[in-house]
């Protein structure tokens, strides 16, 4: 197991109706900020439910949200522009994963001097961070708190991932309520998305203690929102067991080290724009089954904290019936198992594992894998 080294960031707030207290937030980081916002939130109504607080607290802000499929590197290039003439104290960034990791992108560079591609390609800022604020609008976002950020290089479409200085968020804002406005397929792709990170954050080389203890309870908490309470003692709503879940997962792969269903379905996202916690939930099956080969005990036992398999059910059977039960999911909501139901040839998806074999994620995976196993895997989950 890995050294252990525990610092505090980023302060995390996490409940219903935090948003609403956003201006009171963020007076200590400045009081002028770029807002990088996904599109949809004023499509649903829920762009006012940010501006109005800070517009009450006199902060002064400005408005990006031209994003397209992607946030790739042209977006980020643009962002960082407007940022810098608009000579702000810090960046709010407000949306899903493409919209969080511009923000985290415009964020970490915006003192640079160097050309954006240098960064892209290997460099490491050098500068101090602006201070920025994440509002996820999903239950899981694993980046933020990391010292990498995946963006999409437009003169490729390969991820690349970007290296940040560390705790360069300095507040995430966790409201379950902004997750209400996803369909219930969407919400069950990104539970299982969910489970996913915490599984691969589980059995990764460079799990600890700390992570581990996160991973459990994330487990435990997902299991509860997915399967329902056993007892009448809890009784939180299932949004916000999914946002505790999902928060801590994603401290626990930053702890830790995302793994095989994060790095195939970022590369795959980044090449075809489907969806990464579509790619996920199909790939979470052989996952299981492939980590049931050499990890049995680390899977039984989230299969046992999850309430997926019985408590006298164990080794082998227990790894077979947890993948089972996620194949049951995906049937049951219409969502579909396999890659080649997304309308992606096994050509192109040997050009998203050739991507995938070049990440630096492949290093910490639980066993070594070179491109052609990678390969190998995802003709499993075809």
């Amino acid at each position: 197991m890995a050294d252990f080294i525990f610092r505090i960031s980023p302060n995390i707030v996490l409940g219903p109706y935090t948003l609403s207290r956003i201006g009171q937030f963020v007076r200590e980081y400045g009081s002028r900020f770029l807002i990088v916002m996904d599109p949809i939130l004023k499509e649903v109504n829920l762009a006012d439910k940010l501006l109005e607080p800070l517009s009450e607290r006199k902060i002064d802000y400005f408005v990006f949200n031209e994003f397209g499929e992607n946030a790739d590197t042209k977006t980020v290039e643009r962002v960082l522009a407007l940022a810098r003439d608009g000579h702000i104290h810090g960046i709010i960034a407000t949306g899903g994963s493409k919209v969080l990791n511009a923000g985290c992108a415009v964020a970490s560079l915006y003192n640079e001097n160097h050309d954006l591609y240098d960064y892209v390609d290997g460099a490491v800022p050098t500068t101090g961070a602006l201070p920025l604020v994440c509002v996820p609008t999903t239950i899981r976002e694993p980046f933020i708190y990391a010292s990498v950020t995946p963006i999409v290089d437009s003169r490729s479409r390969q991820i690349k991932l970007l290296k940040t200085q560390n705790g360069l968020c300095k507040l995430a804002v966790i409201d379950p309520n902004l997750t209400l406005t996803l369909t219930d397929n969407q919400n069950t792709a990104m539970a299982l998305e969910t489970l996913c990170l915490a599984l691969e954050a589980y059995l990764s080389q460079k799990a600890t203690f700390f992570s581990d203890m996160l991973v459990e309870k994330s487990v435990e908490l997902m299991g509860y929102a997915m399967g329902g309470s056993p007892t009448l003692e809890i009784t939180t709503p299932e949004e916000i067991l999914k946002s505790q879940a999902g928060c801590m997962a994603s401290l626990a792969a930053a702890s830790s080290a995302p793994g095989l269903g994060t790095l195939l379905s970022l590369c795959i996202n980044s090449r075809f724009t489907v969806s990464r916690s579509l790619i996920a939930s199909i790939l979470l099956p052989s996952i299981i089954e492939d980590a049931g080969k050499f990890k049995i005990e680390r899977v039984e036992k989230l299969a046992h904290i999850s309430r997926i398999v019985p408590s006298d059910m164990h080794g082998e059977e227990a790894a077979v019936r947890f993948a089972e039960y996620i194949r049951e999911l995906l049937a049951k909501a219409n969502l579909p198992s396999r890659l080649k139901e997304l309308s992606i040839s096994i050509e192109q998806l040997a050009l998203a594992a050739e991507d995938a074999g070049q990440l630096e994620f492949v290093n910490t995976l639980p066993r070594s894998m070179t491109s052609d196993d990678l390969f190998d895997f995802i003709k499993l989950a075809y």
